[in-house]
């Protein structure tokens, strides 16, 4: 466990600026190469497809529009169209909603942009934070950037199954040996231009508990940032809201989110459901797949729901 000098110093060790160009708004979704998307279309063996994401339950982290139908006559302007509605009065019928969520927090799976954490004023590549307005958006390094989708090759770290238990406990880091550990057990190695999943088994406490995440939870160690820096991974994911929490460092609260985002321009997948996706791997025996993620090109966001499929 590294001291918390040293975790402060991965700003400057594990950086990243100026490394794609000083304009770089993609961070590490520039180890996708063209390459790397064919090499993980031809992790497709099997034809089987799986989500990654949670269900967003109703009404309980999303906001149903109540406002009534209007005649089917007033449809035609836009400023008249139904925002929650159901007719079948004729022939023709529909059904219409407005729907409301906040995507960040530790229940919607969702992706994070580098615009989305600052530290000390900064953002990714240098950019002032003073980029992002509460009105228009972020003019720098928003989900937009990724707005060709994030297609690469993904691998399934179960760490859960490498420590033989259900689910990581509340406040249980993975380390870089627990990485390494799945690796060798699951006969798969991290490469280029991947994207890593982490599964802890919070799904399936959260399915056969009831678990609440609350504020502290399992996750990444910061102690794994310099490992996900060297093997180049593009993109990283877990079923939990990524950090070890309570992360154990008194200046940094969220270490993995701060480093990764701000320094290194690694992009997170935050709040994923992986348990059908380690049953599938664990029933095919096989860990690695082709993984789309799909960000909705919401202008100067900083991050989006997504529904992440990994084919086999």
């Amino acid at each position: 466990m590294p001291p918390q000098d040293d975790v402060l110093g991965y700003f400057n060790t594990l950086s990243n600026w100026g490394r794609w160009g000083d304009d770089d708004e993609l961070g590490t979704l520039n180890h996708i190469t063209d390459d790397v998307r064919l090499a993980a279309a031809r992790a497709v063996r099997h034809g089987r497809s799986v989500s990654c994401a949670r269900e967003v339950a109703v009404p309980e982290e999303m906001e149903r529009s109540t406002t009534t139908c209007p005649c089917a006559a007033d449809m035609a302007g836009a400023e008249n169209m139904p925002v929650a509605a159901f007719r079948n009065d004729r022939r023709w019928g529909f059904s219409n909603e407005r729907l409301g969520i906040t995507f960040h927090g530790n229940t919607i799976t969702h992706v994070d942009s580098p615009c989305h954490i600052f530290w000390d004023g900064t953002m990714y590549n240098g950019r002032s934070h003073s980029l992002v307005d509460a009105a228009t958006g972020s003019a720098w390094a928003a989900v937009t950037a990724a707005a060709n989708g994030i297609i690469t090759r993904g691998v399934l770290l179960d760490i859960a199954r490498v420590r033989d238990v259900p689910w990581l406990e509340p406040g249980q880091g993975v380390f870089p040996d627990d990485l390494e550990e799945a690796e060798r057990r699951q006969g798969v190695r991290v490469r280029s231009g991947d994207a890593v999943l982490l599964r802890t088994g919070y799904g399936r406490a959260r399915h056969e508990a009831g678990a609440a995440s609350g504020f502290t939870h399992a996750g990444w160690h910061a102690s794994c940032l310099p490992w996900l820096h060297e093997r180049e991974v593009a993109l990283i994911g877990a079923d939990t809201p990524q950090d070890v929490q309570p992360s154990g460092y008194e200046d940094v609260l969220m270490p993995v989110h701060a480093v990764s985002l701000v320094a290194m321009g690694l992009w997170l997948l935050d709040n994923c459901d992986l348990e059908v996706c380690a049953t599938t791997a664990a029933e095919l025996g096989q860990w690695d797949f082709h993984l789309a993620v799909a960000p909705v090109r919401f202008a100067g966001t900083s991050g989006s729901p997504v529904n992440p499929i990994a084919t086999f």
